[in-house]
């Protein structure tokens, strides 16, 4: 069993807790246990250590999502990797949240290369597209790696120069009382190094704007707000830092006919009164064609019938959901003479068997009470 705290628990907040929260509670407690603030207090640091590795889980939706079906055992990876808060972007986040590069001195210590940005494309397909998967291409304008510098930023047959300023920290560091105050360094824009003659081509930034058409694979079964990741494709890392990912955010367009519901599709048919009173096969559309549905004798409007496997392919899973089919009974208008005598025919009936019934039911209580 693990013994590791629930990670809710570790931030102190509730398992319905939205984004703006879990932000919240991160920040207020890891101002508290900040090794900066908890000097030689080897306690600190573990909590800040497990404070960081619960936040990196429920901060991120498909981590959150593993956590909270299949509890530790579903991020085991994951937090195994995020036990210590260096390398893994924490003191970015808490630069982000308030500052505590600045405050502590600290500040962003990475003169090196450094990762591309991550880019969001924002795609809409049919219901149709969305059952059967597609393939298509689209154009992505990005920044690359500059050719001519390859990512230098420096002219042909010249190098970035340490920067004298800071001495290639990328930080200036003042002392104030018992606080060390570091901003970023004012002549190499925190990179710890200064292009003297720079690349024509990029003008010193090692890197250029292209637009790059790509093939996107979208799988059968996507919904709203599913999203395709792909590794690298993103902007291009400065000074020859690791390109971002990209990130196509799927949206699907309402249907005319179907109503979705998660795997299940939903749809609405028309019966006629003789056909809901005496029974019927109607063929109901699916995304694939057209299946028989029989319909008993005496359905009432609003029944439904299902259709199974006619529903949406289930992403990770194997078969497709259901078609619900929902009959409305459609009362006759505009009759003929011949159909409202027939109708005024079947009403009688109706009420002659019902005083039948009536005087059977009396019948019977009668010889019951002598």
């Amino acid at each position: 069993m693990s013994s590791k705290r629930d990670y809710y628990e570790v931030l102190g907040v509730t398992r319905t807790a939205n984004e703006a929260e879990l932000k919240q509670a991160y920040r207020k407690l890891a101002i508290q246990y900040h090794p900066d603030k908890n000097p030689n207090n080897t306690e600190a640091e573990e909590k800040f250590k497990e404070l960081n590795e619960a936040y990196q889980m429920l901060s991120s939706a498909e981590m959150r999502q593993r956590y909270d079906a299949y509890g530790h055992a579903g991020v085991s990876a994951g937090a195994g990797a995020a036990a210590g808060f260096e390398g893994f972007g924490f003191e970015d986040i808490l630069g982000d949240l308030f500052g505590f590069g600045d405050l502590f001195g600290r500040g962003n210590r990475r003169t090196g290369p450094r990762r591309g940005a991550d880019l969001r494309y924002d795609i809409e397909i049919s219901l149709e597209e969305a059952y059967s998967g597609l393939k298509t291409k689209v154009r992505i304008p990005r920044l690359e790696t500059c050719d001519t510098c390859k990512g230098s930023g420096a002219a042909d047959g010249s190098q970035p120069i340490r920067c004298e300023r800071c001495k290639g920290k990328g930080q200036e560091t003042r002392q104030q009382g018992f606080f060390s105050v570091s901003r970023t360094c004012s002549a190499c824009q925190g990179k710890g190094s200064v292009i003297r003659d720079a690349c024509k081509d990029c003008r010193g930034a090692g890197r250029v704007e292209r637009n790059k058409t790509l093939e996107i694979k979208i799988p059968a079964g996507v919904d709203t707000g599913s999203r395709l990741r792909m590794s690298g494709e993103g902007e291009a890392g400065e000074a020859g830092g690791a390109p971002g990912d990209l990130y196509v955010m799927i949206h699907v367009k309402q249907h005319e006919v179907f109503e979705r519901h998660d795997e299940n599709l939903r749809c609405s048919y028309n019966l006629s009164f003789v056909q809901a009173s005496l029974g019927t096969e109607i063929r109901v559309q699916t995304l694939d064609g057209e299946e028989t549905l029989k319909i008993p004798e005496g359905t009432q409007t609003n029944s439904t019938f299902r259709v199974r496997g006619k529903g949406m392919p289930i992403i990770g899973g194997r078969g497709n959901g259901d078609l619900f089919v929902t009959v409305n009974v459609v009362t006759p208008s505009n009759m003929s003479k011949e159909q409202r005598r027939l109708l005024e025919d079947f009403a009688r009936l109706e009420e002659e068997r019902e005083r039948k019934a009536e005087g059977s039911i009396f019948n019977k209580v009668k010889d019951i009470f002598g």
